[in-house]
């Protein structure tokens, strides 16, 4: 398997707090890998330094073999790669398919809208609504379908589970599945771990800012007990 991604001693500091202290993980093409952890772990800001939207990052994040520290995140953006954030960042005044028609595609192969209502059928029964009248789940839905359109490959989910019914949280459990299915890679912070365990390959687990442990799917079972006690449950 290609490795599509590699961060290695990466730091990252907002002001003069010290974030992430020498993180290194590596994600292959194709693959969905998860970062595990407790609140405070810094699973999110590495998705932020990845994307290159904190104050400060030292270290090394190369994608297809391209430095990205010392880029700006529009340029990071455009190699191919899409933050779909915690707080999704829905307008809430345009209505669905306004949403989605306003990424711009920052490269080749970005999806056409009535690609991404194949995905999301509750979109397309949707597509007239304001932001404002989606349900949770819609909005989840809404937020990585309009990341979908920009062209990217690598795609950054930021707790897409949270909050959400557990029929929704299988339903974002079956669209990661489908987008692999189509070649994307997928970087996923995730708190759920029994979610987690549902649709990744590999899981690195965090604590403190770097990562202390990781597993393959099929080493789960047997380290239990083990990521319990990382993860507090």
């Amino acid at each position: 398997m290609r490795e599509l991604l590699k961060v290695e001693n990466l730091e990252a500091y907002y002001g003069e707090s010290h974030i992430l202290h020498g993180v290194g993980f590596s994600v292959g093409e194709g693959e969905v890998v998860t970062l595990l952890g407790r609140n405070g772990a810094g699973k999110t800001t590495t998705l932020k330094s990845i994307m290159g939207i904190v104050e400060k990052r030292k270290g090394s994040v190369r994608f297809e073999d391209r430095e990205l520290v010392g880029l700006r995140s529009n340029a990071v953006a455009r190699l191919g790669i899409a933050f779909c954030p915690e707080e999704r960042g829905i307008f809430s005044s345009l209505n669905v398919e306004e949403n989605l028609l306003l990424p711009p595609e920052v490269r080749p192969g970005g999806m056409r809208v009535e690609e991404i209502f194949e995905i999301f059928p509750n979109l397309k029964e949707r597509r007239r609504s304001q932001g404002t009248k989606l349900s949770g789940g819609e909005q989840q839905m809404l937020a990585i379908g309009r990341i979908l359109r920009t062209g990217a490959t690598l795609l950054l989910l930021d707790e897409p589970t949270e909050g959400l019914a557990p029929v929704i949280v299988q339903k974002i459990g079956e669209v990661i599945r489908a987008l692999k299915s189509r070649g994307f890679t997928v970087l996923l912070v995730e708190q759920n771990f029994r979610f987690a365990a549902t649709v990744a390959d590999r899981h690195y687990v965090m604590e403190d800012g770097r990562v202390v442990d990781q597993f393959r799917a099929d080493e789960l079972q047997s380290n239990m007990d083990k990521l319990h006690d990382y993860l507090g449950v």
